[in-house]
């Protein structure tokens, strides 16, 4: 009985189905469903004909409609020239765009690759605001920057302290209940 979101419909219950109405969703200027579908085509996933070309072209479109973790995809796709070659500078543009927009993992990227440039503070700011959103990758990274050096134990507490508030801002009895119900 459950019905789409967006269409107020049944949901599909075939591939074609699907396709049609993700189609339906790009033409009425859906970000979400414009990145999904690029995802799709990328993979050559649920139907769809592996197209990184096609795939870029829906990442660029939802990124320009606001979608930031689209930008994301966009870096990663230079940053190892899927279907494009390979442009650091671009990847970077990117990753720039949708951490601005607020993709936590394009800032994560950023403070990877400002800690290889040997930016150290470039890069535990970048990994800081990814902290601070929940990204526990960027807390291992500034553990590992504290391992090697070039952190400071400050750092690496501060960075443990903003990924505690987090999960503490997140913490639900509803979230409690589904951790219990799926282990």
């Amino acid at each position: 009985n459950q019905k789409c979101a967006f269409c107020r419909t049944p949901h599909p219950k075939t591939i074609e189905e699907i396709d049609k109405r993700l189609k339906k969703r790009i033409a009425a200027g859906d970000a979400n469903a414009m990145y999904h579908v690029g995802i799709y085509y990328k993979d050559g996933k649920y139907g769809f004909p592996q197209d990184y070309t096609k795939a870029l072209e829906l990442h660029q479109w939802a990124g320009e409609l606001g979608y930031s973790m689209a930008y994301g995809s966009i870096g990663y796709a230079y940053l190892h020239g899927r279907r494009v070659e390979v442009d650091k500078k671009k990847a970077i543009h990117y990753w720039e765009l949708g951490a601005i927009g607020g993709d936590v993992s394009a800032r994560h990227n950023l403070g990877i690759d400002e800690a290889r440039a040997g930016n150290i503070d470039r890069a535990l700011k970048h990994h800081m605001i990814a902290v601070r959103s929940g990204h526990s990758k960027s807390v291992e990274k500034i553990k590992q920057l504290y391992l090697n050096g070039h952190a400071t134990k400050e750092d690496y507490t501060k960075a443990l302290r903003s990924y505690q508030v987090y999960l503490s801002e997140i913490k639900s009895p509803q979230r409690d209940e589904a951790t219990v119900f799926d282990s």
